[in-house]
């Protein structure tokens, strides 16, 4: 709220020539830009094929926002020499808490009702994290998170650009009260915007170049933190006080905003989801949006009248409450559809539905809260956004507690018996299945917590190595390869317990034990070459009596397409790699990889408890992948193959549930349950390929 203040008791700044007037702020080509904006994010969620780069839309969404909030700014100091902080909070609870909580609330509760339980739990806590401003937290820490990949995307993760946002303006406003008070300190006299201008441009600046330097480093959380978004805010901000003392000549006007148009779009088209992003990348459409918002209005048939009709500021009009909306009738309509896909029918319903939501929601929340003044008071403000919480928490509870109903028995050796049933048709009754479909995707081996699974980003095993077993033991075994190699740590740590053993562990996420340069989305694993380099040395070292070995068979060499190439230059790295240690005396066995399911196998069996069957998947596409391992053993003396698959399917077809136990995590990851299970199996066939009684 705004104290009235005589002209004695605060700074003006001084009208210099050529300054602009700040009475009326809007900008009708800046609202056809947030048309725009809005229509390239809900044409790439609704098909990304059309639009493979329709993402910048958030971008040109975030220099806007930061463009009228530091014009709003602006203009505060200037009239009354003073920021409000508890005024421009007000303004923001007012503009964005209605709408929002409307739509977490219904989103909430269609979840509820439509979402497998499986999905539940994740969708209810990012609704309080979007209801709290924090989405983009939650999900920069699930992309870190090597054992959420496949988790599905919830029905409110867009509401990560509107935390970012706002956990910007903890910071922004603050810059311009600090301003004002050096005016004030000044007693009037004539300052312009050089220490403003000098302070924004350098948020800018470390902003971009963590953006710069996280991406291009491969770090998948970049996407959503403030850190690395802050710079596209301030470059409106930076935008809003060049133009706030001047503007450019009329004869550059009528180019830029065509030239600007044509940036965003060209990266709306030419970017992918391969595109490392934000990074430089993002400097495209991020100018783009700059230079048609500093094009302003121009004569002629310019970029700012194209944005200034009449439907584009419709659109504009309802962005807010259409981008709200989208997102969540994709993810409920495809659940609903049972596809991967809306398919041409299913992207006109779900866009015709999101335009008429979003209309419905503008008309009768967005304005009357506007038009009545409903929030004025900061007071009143907190209230709200109190009550926007406390209802979203309610949601979540409720969500909760079902997912809570829907928990494990308690694990039985006589009845979860696991690959002793193989072929026997499972119990129908989801009291007899462990882990529950709720809880399966968390049954991961103890590994992940005891940091005995490396991350991405690790070169090399760094301080005290994994080592489960007595230090004196007879024999020693080292574990390495992938999460696929990972999923065997439960058997193993049985099998070394039972005799003995001193089981160390070398794994990393995604990299197979091989010399050949690995791809991992798209870029160059070169973190996974210099761990397994290190990784051999490290077992030339220790010596141990036998390495066991596994990866997944989707593993391709960098630059190369999957297929039998790819396959045998992956054969090639691995026997490479392998010689590396059996020439030192170790003898290596490798555990074919497992068969793979279908994504939603969780989902099939939370909704399919009475004909657990249906969420089989025939042998002969869960197999289809052939195993690299295979031909690298031929070629490496003293490195044997293991293959269990016939413990975990049938000659036609492999279940999701055997002998009472979820066999799958995810669609090729074994629960933690299914492969300790698999101890007595691993340990005699291992005995057998060594030649051992």
């Amino acid at each position: 709220m705004r104290s009235p203040h005589s002209p004695s008791s605060r700074a003006v700044l001084p009208n210099r020539p050529g300054q602009r007037g700040h009475g009326n702020l809007f900008r009708p080509e800046v609202q056809g830009l947030r048309a725009v904006a809005v229509l390239l994010v809900l044409v790439y969620h609704l098909d990304p094929d059309l639009l493979p780069g329709g993402y910048v839309g958030v971008d040109v969404f975030f220099v806007i926002s930061g463009f009228l909030i530091t014009s709003l700014l602006l203009r505060e100091v200037r009239e009354h020499g003073r920021v409000s902080l508890a005024g421009f909070y007000v303004r923001r609870v007012r503009r964005l808490l209605p709408a929002a909580t409307v739509v977490l609330l219904a989103t909430g509760a269609t979840a509820l009702a439509v979402l497998p339980v499986t999905r539940l739990g994740d969708t209810a806590w990012q609704l309080f994290a979007s209801a709290a401003y924090v989405e983009n937290l939650y999900l920069a820490d699930q992309t870190l998170d090597y054992l959420a990949a496949e988790v599905p995307p919830s029905p409110v993760q867009h509401f990560w650009s509107l935390s970012v946002e706002e956990q910007f303006y903890l910071l922004w406003p603050l810059l311009f009260l600090l301003w004002a008070l050096l005016l004030r300190r000044r007693s009037g006299a004539a300052v312009g915007t050089g220490v403003l201008t000098a302070v924004l441009a350098s948020v800018f600046a470390a902003s971009l170049v963590c953006s710069v330097v996280l991406t291009a480093g491969g770090s998948p959380s970049a996407y959503f933190l403030p850190t690395t978004r802050a710079w596209e805010l301030a470059a409106g901000g930076l935008l809003a006080v060049f133009l706030s003392g001047r503007g450019l000549p009329g004869p550059l006007r009528l180019p830029l905003g065509w030239a600007g148009l044509a940036a965003i779009m060209a990266s709306a088209v030419l970017y992918d989801s391969s595109t490392p992003f934000p990074g430089y990348t993002a400097l495209l459409p991020v100018l783009g949006c700059v230079a048609v918002i500093a094009a302003e209005r121009s004569p002629g048939p310019s970029a700012s009248t194209l944005l200034s009709t009449g439907p584009a500021r419709f659109v504009g009009d309802i962005s807010y409450a259409l981008y709200l909306w989208h997102w969540p009738l994709v993810v409920f309509a495809l659940v609903l559809l049972g596809r991967d896909t809306l398919g041409p029918l299913g992207v006109a319903g779900v866009a015709a539905l999101s335009f008429l939501l979003a209309w419905a929601t503008k008309l009768w929340v967005e304005d009357p809260v506007a038009r009545h003044g409903l929030v004025r008071t900061g007071r009143g403000a907190s209230a709200v956004a109190l009550a926007g919480i406390l209802a979203v928490a309610a949601v979540t509870a409720a969500s909760l507690v079902r997912v809570d109903r829907f928990q494990s028995t308690e694990f039985d050796p006589e009845i979860h018996v696991g690959p002793k049933a193989i072929g026997l048709p499972p119990a129908q009754d989801e009291a007899w299945m462990y882990p529950s479909p709720v809880e399966a995707e968390d049954d991961v081996p103890r590994a992940y917590a005891d940091g005995c699974h490396a991350g991405f980003d690790q070169r090399t095993p760094s301080g005290p190595p994994c080592v489960y077993g007595p230090e004196d033991a007879a024999t020693t075994v080292a574990l390495t390869g992938d999460s696929h190699s990972t999923q065997w740590f439960p058997a193993l740590v049985q099998i070394a317990e039972e005799r003995g053993w001193r089981l160390t562990v070398y794994n990393k996420s995604a990299c197979a034990f091989t010399a050949v340069l690995v791809n991992r989305g798209g870029e160059p694993y070169a973190e996974c070459q210099e761990w397994n380099r290190a990784v051999a040395d490290e077992l030339r070292r220790l010596k141990p009596d036998l390495l066991v070995t596994s990866s997944s068979a989707a593993g391709v060499p960098h630059g190369r397409a999957p297929g039998p190439e790819a396959r045998g230059a992956m054969a090639e790295g691995m026997a490479e790699q392998w010689e590396r240690v059996t020439a030192a005396g170790v003898p290596i066995l490798a555990i074919r990889d497992t068969p793979r399911t279908t994504p939603d196998v969780l989902d099939c069996l939370a909704s399919s408890t009475r004909d657990l069957s249906s969420c089989d998947r025939p042998a002969s596409a869960a197999l289809e992948l052939d195993d690299p391992q295979e031909l690298a053993v031929r070629r490496v003396e003293g490195a044997e193959l293991i293959d269990l698959t016939d413990l975990i399917c049938t000659e036609d077809t492999c279940p999701a549930v055997v002998g009472n136990v979820v066999v799958y995590r995810d669609s090729h990851h074994l629960t933690e349950t299914y492969a300790r299970l698999l101890a007595d199996a691993l340990g005699t066939r291992m005995d057998e390929a060594l030649g051992r009684d």
